[in-house]
């Protein structure tokens, strides 16, 4: 189509003021708005592009969240489903089928072809009594019995409670002290001057607290209902701080002796006192137990506990309080496996769309390696494997697990644990494969500390600095003359009544 040509220089349009194909409107008029609107679209459009990288950002923000908040969630239900298990239980066939893997509960009982467990004969008899034989049977009633030539022994133990209370009258002969001033006495045997129960009784009241975990009130019961003797429950908390001022020398040198030890494992545990939170530390080993609570958690009490110049190794967890204590120290690996579960648990809660497909695999990895490991360290400690091949199960499995953690991961809790496992402290994790004597597993210190966390059920906690004092001493030396092969009842006695050194060669069985 041919265009039009171009008009003269000097034509004017009849319509510019008012357009028939406008509607009457202005041609100039149309021309202005039509330029602004295109002056104004571009001015939307730098707008846009200016809010375009705000906008992206809370897009990223909110993705990050929205996952946040998924993996709050299948925390907060795996928390809820530790504290709440479903009481349903599997079918007996399907406990049977299912296949084992590193992750799973053992089945109970003792392992396959472990013989059964049998009570040992007695090695005296007291007394016999001679029963004589039946004329019905006990079963079907019959009187129809005919007389056997053997006999049948039948040993039972059984105990013998006296319902009444030994009372015994010391008299004294008295000496005049011309420094004092006064008469003076002395302690008979077993006895404890100015107080009107004797050593044995409260040896056994603070032995059903310590170590039974009776409260002052049960035990003041017991006492009264089986040994008619009667007391308050504050006289209870008067045997215990007695025996606790008596111990302090003895609970101070355990200190001393724990700072000396080659291998002490730690770990701590809440507790309340007097409304306020504290933490109950402990630090002790195979043959020493260590109990103290403090205020705080943090790397002072570590140090105070331990000394500046601890030079032995650390069974610990990854706190951060016992960095820089000992010259070596092993991570637990049981802490490890249960990580691993609890995030491989809260990842099978995750929505579909917010999974990780490599985080389970990761997971079951660090299981089975660790378990490995540990299996490893109770053959190294039982002879089952020779000491010459810890090296080489250490090389092996740092190897693996550098190439278990190469590729990162999209679940946070599951990328922190592959960071610190690649990260610089994954030495300590191999310890127990370069220092003999050193286990795996912090389990010693989980053990230690349960006898005080049931306790803390009991009796919530304390009230005072004395009964700090007291639930620290106590226990330290109840459980070390367990594991010194010493009744702690009668070292109680023996600290009741005797001076330190003969109560402190008690409680090492006269070894040290």
């Amino acid at each position: 189509m041919r265009l039009p040509p171009y008009p003269p220089h000097d034509f004017e349009c009849v319509y510019r003021h008012s357009c028939p194909y406008l509607d009457w409107l202005s041609t100039t008029w149309v021309l202005e708005e039509y330029r602004r609107a295109g002056e104004e679209y571009q001015e939307h459009l730098r707008i846009i592009e200016a809010f375009d990288p705000a906008l992206k950002a809370r897009d990223d923000r909110v993705r990050v969240l929205e996952r946040e908040n998924a993996e709050l969630k299948a925390k907060l239900q795996a928390l809820h489903q530790r504290q709440f298990k479903s009481n349903k239980k599997k079918n007996v066939e399907e406990r049977e089928e299912a296949p084992s893997s590193p992750g799973e509960k053992k089945k109970r009982g003792a392992p396959v072809g472990h013989p059964g467990w049998t009570r040992p004969q007695p090695d005296h008899i007291d007394r016999t009594v001679e029963v004589p034989a039946p004329t019905v049977c006990p079963h079907c009633q019959s009187d129809n019995l005919t007389p056997m030539a053997e006999t049948l022994d039948h040993l039972q133990e059984d105990i013998v409670i006296r319902p009444q209370t030994l009372v015994t009258c010391y008299r004294h002969g008295q000496a005049f002290c011309t420094r004092c001033h006064q008469p003076v006495v002395q302690a008979g045997e077993g006895e404890l001057l100015n107080a009107p129960i004797g050593p044995v009784a409260k040896s056994v009241a603070i032995y059903l607290r310590y170590r039974i975990g009776l409260p002052y009130r049960k035990t003041a019961e017991l006492f009264r209902e089986v040994f008619g003797l009667k007391f308050v429950p504050a006289s209870a908390l008067g045997f215990d701080r007695k025996a606790a001022a008596r111990g302090t020398p003895i609970y101070e040198d355990l200190r001393q002796k724990i700072r000396a030890s080659e291998v002490v494992h730690a770990d701590e545990t809440s507790w309340r006192s007097d409304g306020l939170g504290h933490f109950v530390w402990f630090a002790g080993n195979e043959n020493l137990a260590f109990f103290h609570i403090d205020r705080h958690r943090s790397a002072e009490v570590a140090k105070a506990l331990f000394g500046e110049d601890f030079n032995g190794t650390l069974v610990r967890d990854r706190y951060a309080a016992y960095n820089g204590i000992g010259r070596d120290w092993q991570a637990c690996l049981a802490h490890i496996i249960t990580k691993a579960k609890e995030i491989s648990r809260e990842q099978a809660l995750l929505p579909e769309s917010e999974m990780d497909a490599a985080t389970g695999p990761f997971c079951d990895r660090v299981m089975d390696l660790t378990s490995r490991l540990c299996l490893a360290g109770q053959q190294l400690k039982s002879g089952a494997i020779p000491w010459k091949a810890a090296a080489r199960i250490e090389k092996r499995s740092v190897k693996e697990l550098t190439a278990l953690c190469k590729q990162p991961l999209r679940f946070k809790p599951a990328e922190t644990l592959r960071t610190y496992l690649a990260g610089p402290q994954q030495k300590f994790l191999f310890t127990f494969l370069r220092r003999p004597g050193v286990p795996p597993t912090n389990n010693l210190a989980e053990q230690s500390l349960r006898p005080l966390v049931i306790f803390r059920k009991i009796c919530f906690g304390t009230r005072s600095d004395s009964g700090l004092k007291t639930h620290s001493i106590l226990p330290s030396l109840v459980q070390t003359a367990r594991r010194q092969g010493v009744l702690p009842r009668e070292f109680l006695e023996t600290l009741l009544t005797a001076d330190a050194a003969t109560a402190q060669a008690a409680l090492y069985n006269n070894s040290s």
